[in-house]
């Protein structure tokens, strides 16, 4: 689904991450750490194409196609999609209209209803995107887009920040109808999920997982395992590991 080949980034001329590989199959998901600063969003944001992050070397395939210079939405018409961890307020649109907008000729009033209300967002439709929205309902309302969309590769910015005990497990339930988790030998979508504190793992499961230090990956394997061991060691434990 994504492969990511040698990849270095630059940000305003400064370099953030240095040559970074991995590789997401169909069906797959995959897990991100890393402490703040570290470059996981700089990466995210790379992959998705936002031009202020600049690929000076490497390159980015989605479904064995180049996509490295392609731009935002031709990589998202492509099946690609984001959930930020700081989305943007937005006036004069509301978020009724966004998901509609994500839906495209899928639009169906009555089943942009149906998701919001399993999100908890049913009262803020017809707001303006995230104008007084709480942080946990700034997170649902970037996942009610990503559902209307139905992106074949999700990435997840921290989706499990700022978002309290109540609703998370239900953020965690809406993550996985995005991955297809209930689908076992079906699965066609995968995900990059960043995380800083491993929360969302308690809810979704991941295939493997990275840790990522001053932009470079220093560390790969099972999941619950690395983040054991941050938890038991933190970060610098990872440093002693084999790139």
């Amino acid at each position: 689904m994504l492969r990511v080949e040698g990849l270095t980034v630059e940000v305003g001329g400064k370099e953030i991450i240095h040559s970074v590989s991995l590789n997401i199959g169909v069906g797959e998901t995959h897990a991100l750490f890393g402490p703040n600063g570290s470059g996981k969003t700089t990466l995210l944001m790379a992959i998705m194409g936002f031009p202020r992050y600049q690929v000076t070397k490497g390159c980015i395939l989605f479904k064995g196609e180049d996509i490295t210079r392609l731009p935002v939405d031709e990589r998202a018409r492509l099946g690609m999609g984001i959930a930020f961890q700081r989305p943007p307020v937005v006036r004069g649109v509301k978020a009724r209209e966004m998901v509609r907008a994500c839906m495209g000729e899928r639009e169906d009033g009555p089943v942009i209803d149906e998701m919001a209300i399993r999100l908890n967002l049913g009262e803020l439709l017809d707001r303006e995107i995230n104008y007084g929205f709480s942080g946990g309902e700034i997170k649902r309302s970037e996942l009610l887009q990503l559902l209307a969309q139905s992106p074949e590769l999700v990435l997840l910015d921290e989706p499990d920040s700022g978002v309290d005990l109540v609703n998370i497990a239900l953020v965690g339930e809406m993550i996985n109808e995005l991955l297809q988790k209930e689908r076992m030998r079906t699965r066609t979508h995968a995900g990059l999920i960043i995380t800083h504190t491993g929360h969302i793992l308690d809810y979704v499961n991941a295939d493997k997982a990275y840790v990522l230090l001053d932009g470079s990956l220093w560390c790969q394997g099972n999941a619950r395992e690395l983040l054991a061991s941050i938890k038991s060691h933190g970060y610098e434990g990872c440093a002693v590991c084999q790139k």
